[in-house]
């Protein structure tokens, strides 16, 4: 049996045309609004990055392949010979030692009592948001107001330090001539203002481990050193693994401390304690007035810092995807307590 549709009447000569529906200018305005305001939203953010990071990035780029000193302005293009000049310098390297050594000093004793304090604020204690807002007062106090403080605890000849040690019968260290005890001077004004940051890093990672592990544990047999060597170390390792790189990044860029470590602030008579940004500021600003050299050091650091940067990302990617699961934290607890999950 055909089915029969129904046929539009066909229109009349004399009718006029139906034009197709145009779209009002609300509704295209709706629709940019759909498309293009996200854009707008985080376009602030790119545009200041752009004055404030590329646009400088990029100038100090050119300003490194010419001979531009701060008297006398933009030279003739010279090429790599500023990058050569940094690196035939010996005190560059110095004080890309003394960086490193700095960091050594600072870093490892910071993560330890960092992840030691993260710990202890991460048990149930009374008024645990006094004590976790505490830990960040060193954070918010003026580097220049503690290299102050700590230059007179530590210096030679009416130091805290040394007035403590001359009183149980020791001999007092010479902190601004000794070149490990100047590191370890400056390494512990690092250690004060950022120990409580990454302590409440670490107390971050450790409250979004699961309960439950520390359940099973306490249920095996597990005391708390056990849990946290088995069950919190394991699960935070990439948290360590991110404050240790931006530590490092941040270790190549200490400035404040040093500066303001003696009445110079370059570093001691032997630069015994001069990091590579001081070595910058003294290139730029010191004898040689030399900009080209400068931005060279500048661009090497900054190569420096993308190279660990790689390094944070392969490892932090790697470990991510091999972290351990549950389970797997759960059969190493019970093995290594000896208990019956």
């Amino acid at each position: 049996m055909a089915v029969l549709t129904p046929q539009r009447p066909a229109p009349s000569p004399g009718a006029p045309q139906r034009g197709s529906r145009r779209i009002g200018f609300s509704q295209r305005l709706g629709r940019w609004d759909v498309k293009l305001s996200p854009y707008l939203y985080i376009s602030p953010f790119f545009v200041l990055f752009a004055i404030t990071g590329l646009f400088p990035l990029a100038y100090t780029a050119y300003v490194s392949v010419h001979e531009w000193s701060l008297l006398g302005g933009q030279g003739e293009f010279i090429g790599l010979q500023n990058f050569a000049d940094v690196l035939n310098n010996p005190t560059f390297w110095k004080s890309l030692v003394n960086t490193l050594s700095i960091f050594v000093f600072s870093s490892v004793p910071q993560v330890v009592i960092a992840i030691t304090i993260a710990a202890l604020l991460d048990q149930n204690l009374r008024a645990a948001t006094f004590w976790r807002m505490g830990v960040l007062i060193p954070y918010v106090v003026a580097p220049v107001a503690v290299s102050m403080i700590f230059g007179r605890l530590f210096a030679d000849q009416y130091g805290l330090i040394n007035s403590i040690l001359g009183g149980i019968g020791l001999d007092p260290i010479a902190w601004h001539g000794d070149r490990i005890a100047s590191h370890i001077a400056i390494a512990s004004m690092v250690n004060y203002r950022w120990m409580g940051y990454n302590a409440l890093i670490f107390l971050a990672a450790m409250q979004a481990v699961p309960r439950d592990l520390y359940e099973a544990a306490v249920i095996d047999g597990a005391g708390r050193v056990r849990q946290f060597f088995s069950i919190t170390v394991p699960q935070i390792r990439a948290t360590i693994i991110f404050v240790v790189i931006t530590s490092t990044i941040g270790g190549l860029q200490i400035f404040d401390e040093v500066r303001m470590f003696d009445a110079t602030g370059l570093g001691g008579a032997d630069r015994n304690w001069m990091t590579t940004v001081v070595f910058l500021y003294d290139t730029a600003w010191g004898n040689q007035h030399s900009l080209g050299k400068a931005s060279a050091v500048a661009w090497l650091l900054f190569l420096l810092i993308i190279l660990i940067g790689m390094v944070n990302f392969l490892v932090t990617r790697r470990i991510s995807s091999t972290g351990p699961t549950k389970n797997t934290t759960r059969k190493n607890v019970t093995r290594t307590t000896g208990g019956n999950a």
